[in-house]
């Protein structure tokens, strides 16, 4: 068993970027993920890192590109409004493909919004917020445990495909504290001989661009990028499943919503309702497959969507359920949580309204 810490889940992230190899850090304080810039600032002089407190997002998006395209293990992490400035960035380093790790501790918008905790930025998280065609690998944890695990699968799934992972979460799972769990430090080898460490005795120098000027150029390498995607949607895809099986209800959530959805689902079955939870873990690729077969089901009565917005997630449901059964959504936004109890009455009122 690995290290147990009682952790913020801030913290825990950074704690596991530290123990999945990083080797470099840029990024810019906004709440409500200050505390990963603070912490690793603390732990710097402990470990073999290089952070740098840049003077935006901007900046610190370009400076992960930098130390993305040199072969570095780096990472940055922002709030929602952060987000957007890089979103230029983002599409240069997807284009690049380069590895890298980027964490959204999302917040309430649009505009500055508010503090608190949302999850309005699904659509720029899973369609790309940036120009062209592009995706990023996004990862949702609902845990401070899967804060950790979640980190280190965003290192390893960038490494594998040379393509940036997202961590989207917020501001309530940032901020909570639970047990966690620490595994033990990852000895990081880095194998990137595409990586731009100069000219050696055994090959030129490497460049690495995301300008393609002539038109042959770009559909070519966006053909490589599509390919690239669909090998990722055909094997990174997770979720997970609870009182599934025999469920009329099924109610899709990540994050924050999928730990109140789980109550629902125990508050639901206790008054004889039978009601699911399909969670997503990877809202990039979805669980495609999973709702097409789950809205082909007889005992599947409707779909509904839980979500902290005013109904994002919930086009993808419906494009997968395909008119099949009925696909309803609820949401508060503002940083307001969702109770079960309502969500359980409104899910009850779709029931009896047939």
């Amino acid at each position: 068993m690995g290290e147990i810490r009682f952790m913020k889940g801030n913290e825990a992230l950074a704690e596991a970027a530290i123990r999945a190899g990083m080797q470099g850090y840029f990024g810019y304080p906004i709440t409500p993920q200050s505390e990963i810039v603070e912490y690793l600032a603390m732990q710097e002089p402990n470990h073999d890192y290089v952070l740098v407190h840049a003077e935006s997002e901007v900046a610190s998006i370009n400076m992960l590109y930098g130390g993305a395209g040199a072969g570095s293990r780096v990472m940055t992490t922002t709030s929602s409004p952060g987000f957007s400035l890089m979103q230029e960035g983002v599409s240069y380093i997807a284009c690049a493909e380069l590895p890298c790790v980027i964490a959204n501790i999302s917040r309430g918008g649009p505009g500055l919004g508010t503090i608190q905790a949302s999850q309005g930025d699904y659509f720029q998280a899973v369609k790309g917020g940036g120009h062209g065609d592009y995706n990023l690998i996004v990862l949702a944890p609902n845990s401070v445990q899967e804060m950790v695990d979640h980190t280190i699968m965003a290192f390893e799934l960038a490494d594998k495909y040379n393509t940036p992972a997202l961590i989207l979460t917020d501001g309530a799972i940032g901020q909570m504290m639970e047990k966690v769990v620490l595994p033990e430090p990852i000895e990081y080898k880095p194998n990137k001989p595409w990586a731009t460490t100069g000219k050696t005795k055994d090959r030129e120098r490497n460049y690495i661009t995301s300008l393609y000027i002539k038109s042959e150029d770009m559909e070519q390498k966006n053909f490589k990028l599509q390919a690239k995607y669909k090998e990722i949607k055909e094997n990174e895809v997770r979720f997970e499943s609870y009182k599934i099986d025999d469920a009329e209800i099924i109610i899709v959530s990540y994050g924050v919503s999928s730990r109140t959805s789980k109550k629902v689902v125990d508050l639901a079955r206790e008054k004889g309702i039978k009601v699911g939870l399909l969670r997503p873990i990877t809202l990039w690729p979805f669980p495609t497959e999973e709702i097409a077969r789950l809205s082909k089901l007889d005992s599947t009565k409707f779909f509904l969507s839980v979500e902290m917005s005013v109904g994002q997630m919930v086009e993808d449901v419906k494009l997968n359920v395909e008119g099949r059964k009925p696909v309803y959504m609820y949401g508060r936004t503002g940083g307001i949580m969702m109770t079960p109890e309502e969500i359980l009455e409104y899910a009850v009122k779709k029931y009896e309204e047939g």
